[in-house]
């Protein structure tokens, strides 16, 4: 399939409309979703910037910047106008027919990544679940889709194959499918407790998507997990023992990327990595810390932990990226605000040996404490 051309339509709202009540700054904004069209594998072919204080309730912004949406989507010859916002079916449905060009918001977009990164059977169901329920209430009359499929983005589930537009078949289809899910994650519970059986304590990576968790994976463990300078490059549970400098044999898991104004209804829907977290004695936590919003993406993460009920476990901020910064005074700053902390580069090794040691610490201080 040709590559698609995207416009993409960056908006900052006041932070009241925000999700997660954090605002980013527009250009920081604008520079996420270039990186999601790119992990969707899409073209940038124009943006468009907007301000807004309040979304317009029928097509989320005014007439003139949706005509000049339209233009640059004609100038450029665009195949689909991508959002950085949640648009509602209505919403969706106005803003295609003012565009006349196939128009997804950013959890289609999310979704359209994770059918292309999932490899096991479980997350493949995952995805294509979470994307039928999506779909089901952009549906209008008898199985026509809203927007202008002509397949491409948005409209791909795993494996690429064409996504169900029938309503009573994607119904069946869920039902199917949730069958499904409850036996893998039966298997997969049996798979947690005979893990457990073993006594081996299990530390879970988690972090903002792209934070570098394979990579430190990797270099821990001398393991070959996906690292790649994408969105969602791990979306299947991937569990790598690791022996401590004590000796101490502890399991390392990999999870998902969050992200902030990561809708809920998406974090229910990868319950098999993020299970691998409610299991773990503790939690490293990786941070992009030469990210310029690397404090608002700390507290992204945080929100989710919240959510899962996994914010009070024990854990250590891991500061990765190190050699990527040049003002120390701010990772030292950052040292200081999310202690426990330890400064390192996954890429390089530097400061691996005290993230082990500080692992090995809070392992024995959470043993006392059970």
């Amino acid at each position: 399939m040709p590559t698609e051309r995207a416009v993409l339509v960056t908006i900052e709202l006041d932070r009241r409309f925000s999700k997660d009540g954090m605002a980013w700054p527009l250009q920081d904004e604008a520079q996420e979703l270039r990186e999601l069209a790119a992990s969707s594998g899409c073209a940038v072919a124009g943006e468009v910037a907007a301000r807004r204080h309040t979304p317009v309730a029928g097509t989320f912004l005014g007439s003139g910047k949706l005509e000049e949406i339209a233009g640059v989507a004609r100038e450029t010859q665009a195949h689909v106008v991508i959002f950085n916002h949640e648009l509602s079916p209505a919403q969706q449905r106005n803003i295609e027919d003012a565009l006349r060009v196939k128009t997804i918001d950013r959890t289609q977009l999310i979704l359209d990544i994770f059918a292309q990164r999932a490899t096991s059977q479980e997350g493949k169901v995952q995805v294509e679940v979470a994307q039928l329920r999506y779909l089901l209430p952009r549906l209008a009359g008898k199985g026509i889709m809203l927007s202008r499929l002509g397949g491409g983005i948005g409209t791909r589930g795993p494996g690429e194959q064409k996504l169900e537009v029938d309503r009573r078949r994607i119904r069946h289809r869920i039902a199917r499918l949730s069958d499904e899910l409850e036996k893998l994650g039966r298997r997969r519970l049996a798979t947690r407790a005979r893990r457990k059986e073993t006594a081996v304590p299990v530390m879970a990576l988690v972090g903002y998507t792209n934070a570098g968790k394979s990579t430190l994976l990797n270099r821990l463990t001398r393991a070959d997990a996906a690292a790649r300078h994408q969105l969602f490059t791990t979306l299947d549970p991937l569990a790598r023992r690791l022996r401590l400098p004590g000796g101490q044999i502890v399991i390392l898991t990999d999870t998902v990327g969050f992200l902030h104004q990561l809708p809920h209804h998406l974090i229910e829907a990868f319950q098999a990595t993020l299970e691998e977290a409610r299991d773990a004695e503790c939690l490293l936590h990786v941070v992009d810390a030469s990210h310029p919003q690397a404090s608002s993406q700390i507290e992204a993460v945080h929100e989710v932990l919240k959510t899962l009920a996994l914010h009070e476990k024990p854990a250590i901020t891991i500061l990765n990226k190190r050699d990527r910064v040049a003002n120390t005074d701010r990772l030292t700053a950052l040292e200081h605000a999310y202690r426990p902390a330890c400064a390192i580069s996954a890429k390089t090794g530097e400061g691996l040996e005290a993230l082990l040691a500080l692992m090995e610490l809070t392992l024995d201080n959470a043993s006392e404490i059970a």
